[in-house]
């Protein structure tokens, strides 16, 4: 008797989903290298704090228009998954080898940055891609667990800069021990990651497809509570290591390497947040996750901002909780819209809602950029601003709720 593709894939998903996490966990590291180390290179090259957001808003724009062209021309159809996934990482660890070792301003570290950006964007969609060969039961679960690799992986320059106190003026010597979990990545990739037994196409892009999903209103309502989402989280994820040595700074002499450890527990925790939220929200529903999430995250935003300069211990708490809570619906809104577009055209609204969801964050980065970064008022306001957008999510969530064709999400659990 024939197995049949559930039952082959049971034989090694989760080993591929460990391979998956890491090689995803290890090509992340690049993403916020240089926010990690951002107060160093502006001593260094006399520049300020909006200057230095640039190099993070940099890696998001190379990251958009490095999946829009996978997604148009459909390269992971045609390219086997394990040499786009590893020549993505091998792309991100070079560039991001380059920034350290041969930038000088910003004209030479933008285009760079840029690169890190493109290269991860042939690895954690595609990861996706595969992961979903893999698992037709306990997707969400799957789903959870790689995101919260991407926000470990995320994390990880904080840590590293945290263990490098020697080296803590030497930020290119940072920043280039941020490229070496990139290349285990390439390697990892190449000989590890491989194509379920449930195969399916790519998320490809076609405008007409896309204008047709976008065209549904519970379709527009799932990808505003994404943008919310993504109003509040890159923002958050960058400016939080900036947040904490101010606040910790108004008790005391603390040590950059202290900072950096902290910056690394918040961002770090939104990994437990990824797998709990994946193994709860086919349980509970996509819209009562993510208003949830959405509530805590926005919530936890605005009391973290009105803290600025209280008790470490107090301080920590609230940012944790942000961290857990922050990251914990990503996967949801996806799945919403898979589960919403007309037949044949969610890969081109998943395409078009990433897109649009990486160029907001810019936004956000940038504005508070503009603030005091001493000032308790102006922490107070740009994490107020923060806010903003879960609470338009939790709208946009409740409103889709109410609305008939949210059935066909979560199994009818909305």
């Amino acid at each position: 008797m024939t197995d049949s593709p559930a039952d082959r894939a049971d034989d090694g998903r989760w080993r591929q989903l460990a391979i998956l996490a890491a090689t995803v966990l290890l090509a992340l590291v690049p993403w916020f290298s240089a926010a990690a180390v951002a107060p160093l290179i502006a001593a260094d090259w006399g520049i300020g704090t909006l200057e230095t957001v640039l190099l993070t808003v940099a890696v998001q724009l190379g990251f958009v228009v490095g999946a829009l062209v996978i997604a148009f021309t459909g390269a992971a159809d045609v390219i086997p998954a394990r040499r786009l996934v590893a020549g993505g990482a091998l792309l991100a660890a070079a560039a991001n080898a380059a920034f350290a070792l041969v930038a000088t301003d910003l004209a030479t570290a933008l285009p760079l940055r840029a690169l890190s950006g493109a290269g991860i964007a042939a690895v954690y969609p595609v990861a996706m891609k595969v992961l979903s060969g893999w698992f037709r039961t306990r997707r969400g679960l799957a789903v959870g667990v790689l995101i919260g690799a991407i926000t470990f992986g995320s994390a990880l320059p904080h840590l590293i800069r945290a263990l490098g106190a020697v080296a803590d003026h030497d930020w290119r010597t940072i920043v280039l021990a941020a490229t070496v979990p990139c290349l285990a990545a390439t390697l990892l990739a190449w000989y590890g990651v491989r194509d379920g037994p449930m195969d399916v196409p790519a998320a490809r892009l076609s405008l007409r497809m896309a204008r047709s999903a976008l065209g549904e209103r519970s379709v527009q309502l799932a990808n505003l509570g994404y943008l919310g989402h993504m109003w509040e989280l890159y923002a958050m994820w960058t400016w939080v290591p900036a947040f904490v040595a101010a606040s910790l700074a108004l008790s005391g002499n603390v040590p950059a390497a202290a900072s950096s450890a902290i910056a690394f527990l918040v961002v770090g925790s939104g990994a437990v947040g990824c797998v709990a939220a994946g193994a709860l929200a086919d349980r509970l529903g996509r819209t009562t996750l993510t208003i949830a999430a959405m509530a805590l995250s926005g919530s936890s935003a605005i009391v973290a901002g009105l803290l600025f300069g209280a008790p470490t211990a107090i301080v920590v708490v609230v940012l944790v909780v942000w961290g857990i809570t922050v990251v914990a619906d990503s996967a949801q809104f996806s799945t919403a819209v898979s589960e919403l577009s007309p037949p044949g055209t969610a890969g081109s609204a998943l395409a078009l809602q990433t897109a649009a969801g990486f160029l907001l964050t810019g936004i956000t980065m940038v504005g508070i950029g503009l603030l005091d970064p001493t000032d308790q008022q102006s922490w107070t306001l740009a994490f107020a601003i923060l806010a903003a957008g879960p609470a338009v999510g939790i709208v946009a969530m409740l409103r889709l709720r109410r609305r008939p064709d949210a059935v066909r999400m979560a199994g009818g659990r909305r």
